[in-house]
């Protein structure tokens, strides 16, 4: 098993919360991550976020609030960074590429290719890394995320129903290959054959055939997020979902933005939710 250096932790919310760094095989890098886990022996069922644009493991751990609705249901809470980072990482100047920006996906073009692969670092080594350190049950897992992260967390787990029982999201990017961000990301990580975008994109995987395994998909978003039109397009999933007859619920929350004010105000629900079906 991968050794897991713990940095430092803290007692939170009748619980430990743990900030951490490991060697990661897939990024070639160190990584951190935060872990959550409430009292008592365990195994304890767990919920993987995954973090937006810009995102740290920090954000969702010192703002969402999630940990105090996580005790109440026995779960444990796993938060890792968004890309890979440091000396020799390949950068770009913008906020929407590069470190910060991993996208979730496997790079396969230059200069992101040797260590941009965080769909491989997300679905083996971070999941062996918590799995082999902390009291978490690998058979009662749920994921979840917000915009990039959501985009993260609904194609990952779409492909990989035999890893994750659970998905939702908040505000997901839920059609890479139809907007701006995607677009930019997408073509820099994976080259311009938009074919190969298609592993990437969730409305995509559900117009090929993933997505049975979950009884339902929830998202919420807000109404007064500024990105709602021109890089989120909720719509383009519920589409998808009818057409294929898979169940995706869309909550349309009137004047909330894209911040973690908006994440903070429905991750009880969302908790609760993937409780149930873990």
């Amino acid at each position: 098993m991968p050794d897991v250096e713990i940095l430092v932790a803290y007692r939170t919310q009748g619980g430990t919360l743990r900030y951490c760094r490991h060697d990661s095989a897939s990024t070639g890098t160190p990584m951190k991550f935060t872990v959550w886990t409430p009292d008592g022996e365990g195994p304890f069922p767990y919920l993987v976020w995954l973090s937006g644009l810009t995102c740290t493991e920090d954000n969702f751990t010192a703002k969402s609030g999630v940990y105090a609705h996580a005790a109440k249901h026995g779960l444990a809470i796993v938060a890792p960074d968004t890309s890979p980072r440091g000396e020799g990482v390949a950068d770009d100047p913008a906020y929407d590429l590069g470190q910060g920006a991993g996208f979730y996906v496997d790079a396969t073009q230059e200069p992101w290719v040797p260590h941009f692969q965080m769909y491989s670092y997300v679905t083996r080594d971070l999941l062996e890394a918590v799995d082999g350190a902390f009291p978490l049950d690998g058979a009662r897992r749920g994921i979840f995320g917000h915009s990039m992260g959501g985009h993260g967390a609904l194609t990952i787990a779409l492909k990989n129903p035999e890893l994750f029982r659970s998905v939702s999201a908040f505000a997901p990017i839920v059609s890479p290959s139809n907007c701006p961000w995607g677009d930019k990301a997408l073509g820099a990580y994976l080259g311009p054959d938009r074919a190969a975008w298609r592993a990437h994109d969730a409305v995509a995987l559900i117009e090929d055939g993933y997505g049975e395994d979950f009884d339902e998909i929830l998202v919420d978003q807000g109404l007064a997020d500024a990105f709602l039109d021109s890089q989120l397009k909720p719509e383009l999933l519920e589409e998808a979902g009818a057409e294929a007859r898979l169940k995706v619920t869309v909550r349309r929350q009137d004047g909330y933005d894209h911040s973690y004010f908006f994440i903070a105000t429905f991750i009880g629900d969302h908790v609760a939710w993937h409780a149930q079906r873990l």
